[in-house]
């Protein structure tokens, strides 16, 4: 393996880490998340749409089957870890690193995709 490629996994593997397990935390602790949501200005019904779509895109960028489905998986990593950070920033809860830990993990892993075979 080359070091773009390595680049590549360790990036992508780190992206869907992170939201897999907020996934699984909106699933398994809902109650919670559902009453954490409002405090960073977002509705609590938002929170199962939400680990759905995180779980699709997920299987969207790791499958890489169909080129416009990897790229919106993509889009939407970036604008949700960037919503986080914002959302974190403003609520002054001290949250937003993992947010922007996937802010440079999903921009690294979109840049170095081309590198992916």
């Amino acid at each position: 393996m080359n070091t773009n490629k390595i680049i590549y996994w360790v990036t992508t593997v780190l992206m869907c880490l992170i939201f897999a397990f907020s996934a699984g935390m909106y699933i398994l602790r809902y109650d919670m998340i559902a009453e954490y949501f409002p405090t960073l200005g977002f509705p609590s019904w938002v929170v199962v749409p939400l680990a759905v779509v995180k779980i699709l895109g997920i299987i969207a960028v790791l499958t890489n089957k169909l080129k416009v489905l990897t790229e919106w998986a993509y889009a939407g990593f970036f604008f949700d870890a960037v919503l986080a950070f914002g959302a974190h920033h403003m609520a002054q809860d001290g949250g937003g690193t993992v947010a922007t830990v996937a802010i440079i993990a999903t921009v690294i892993s979109r840049i170095m995709l081309k590198f992916r075979y």
